[in-house]
């Protein structure tokens, strides 16, 4: 996963599937040789909606209060960089706990 420290926080790769069944984070995927979070949320990409569904969906698999969560770019895009603001270091730690979390679900 290629987190990337910024002066506020960390900003976290994701690759987004809207009108999906579900709203969920299903793992690590490779895109184009790097590797990205891949989400999936029942919103439609209309109106920012599928965006504001996607910072809701992170926040609440962190554990983290929304609003230091925001899709930072790629707002038409699948892929995404969503800005996680707030201690750097605790969040990596913290992200990588929630994707072994994950790996051991698999």
């Amino acid at each position: 996963m290629l987190l990337r420290r910024t002066r506020d926080g960390v900003m976290l790769p994701v690759r987004l599937t809207p009108k999906a069944s579900r709203d969920e984070v299903a793992g690590v995927e490779d895109h184009g040789g790097e590797c990205v979070l891949k989400a999936r949320v029942r919103a439609v990409p209309e109106a920012g909606r599928a965006n504001a569904a996607l910072e809701t969906l992170i926040a609440r698999w962190l554990g983290v209060p929304p609003s230091t969560v925001t899709v930072a770019h790629g707002g038409k895009s699948r892929l995404k960089q969503v800005a996680l603001t707030g201690d750097a270091d605790a969040l990596i730690r913290l992200i990588a706990h929630r994707l072994a979390e994950l790996a051991g679900q698999s």
